[in-house]
């Protein structure tokens, strides 16, 4: 089914576009430099659209610049003056995040949704668990997931009302099972409408934070439910793209880059495999997207468990056994194992 179709910036967003990975700028617009700086390490990251958090007006000059410097669409992330919506979008920033309620009045509202209208804004609208307010859960019947859509749902009535349609719909919360049933209950009403953003809110650092995070947004991507993600992590912005490739890589929705097949390892190990992938990682630049390279410990989970694989490498005895599409091609002592796969790579770069 397909939803509408929007276009923020260079991307489009929606209707059958490739389901786009999105982080948020983590350092302040008042420290222009720096968030210069991170926005475009996310480019380099291939990071598709960066939510930018705009908390006063005195950031409207910063903003501009951004918006002018960055090539990666930027989303103005407001909350409660109406003013800086509109100073938003003055700017050139042509989405942004609100929430309809807190626009201080109906007439405020008006004028944002007019401008938006007139300039071709997208308006991200939506909630997370922590501002379902105690009315809206006792309208949902104390059912939490269902508050949750409620809550949504009373800000998308805001603007359509208005008859603004360009719109992305967002329902997040810290647990799992409760924003994926949020937004089943928002996508059954308004899948073959809206573009759907989805992550799960606030879900911590790590190892932690990532498996929450992933569990979630799988599962809803297996639903057929997501056109823009975010891994919300307490770490780099850099490492949710990086998460949020691999969780669209793994469910076969996205290909960027190259993808590692690396074995667990244990004790019939030949080839230390956790010690070698740092200096393999570097070999896999300018490699084409969805290439398969395999680091596999021993012979029995080398050439026969990575046959798929186009290329790799697994420990043996006495040296490092290469081979493609699981034939053997090469053997190297375990000391040229680094030279031997840059070696085996280099047909397969893309020239630039």
């Amino acid at each position: 089914m397909k939803n509408r179709l929007l276009k923020i910036g260079p991307i489009s967003l929606g209707g059958g576009s490739p389901v786009r990975v999105e982080s948020m700028l983590k350092k302040p617009l008042s420290s222009y430099d720096e968030a210069l700086e991170q926005m475009m390490s996310l480019a380099n990251s291939g990071c598709e659209m960066v939510r930018v958090a705009f908390p006063s007006l005195s950031d409207c000059e910063n903003l501009a610049r951004l918006i002018k410097d960055s090539p990666v669409a930027i989303m103005a992330d407001i909350h409660f003056d109406p003013l800086l919506a509109e100073a938003a979008i003055t700017a050139g920033c042509r989405s942004i995040r609100i929430n309809p309620g807190n626009m201080g009045s109906p007439e405020k509202l008006d004028r944002v949704i007019s401008m938006s209208k007139a300039e071709g804004v997208v308006i991200r609208i939506g909630a997370n668990s922590g501002s379902v307010s105690p009315r809206q859960l006792k309208d949902a019947g104390g059912n939490r997931a269902a508050g949750l859509a409620l809550a949504v749902e009373e800000q998308l009535k805001a603007l359509q009302d208005r008859d603004f349609q360009d719109v992305i719909l967002s329902a997040k919360s810290t647990d799992v099972m409760e924003t994926v049933e949020a937004n089943r209950i928002l996508f059954d009403r308004y899948g073959d409408t809206y573009p759907f953003h989805i992550g799960i809110t606030e879900s911590g650092s790590g190892a932690a934070g990532i498996a929450k995070s992933a569990s979630g947004i799988a599962i809803l991507l297996s639903l057929g439910i997501g056109d823009t993600i975010r891994v919300s992590l307490s770490d780099r912005p850099e490492e949710e793209v990086y998460v949020g490739y691999e969780i669209l890589k793994s469910l076969g929705l996205r290909k960027m880059g190259p993808e590692i097949i690396s074995c667990p390892t244990c004790g019939r190990k030949k080839l230390d495999v956790v010690a070698v992938l740092p200096e393999i990682r570097p070999l896999l630049w300018g490699l084409p997207d969805g290439f398969k390279v395999a680091i596999m410990g021993c012979e029995v989970n080398g050439p026969q468990e990575a046959r798929h694989a186009d290329v790799g490498v697994a420990g043996s005895p006495s040296e490092a056994v290469f081979f493609k599409k699981g034939e053997i091609v090469d053997r190297r002592p375990l000391s040229e194992l680094v030279k031997g796969m840059s070696l085996l790579l280099e047909p397969y770069r893309l020239k630039s």
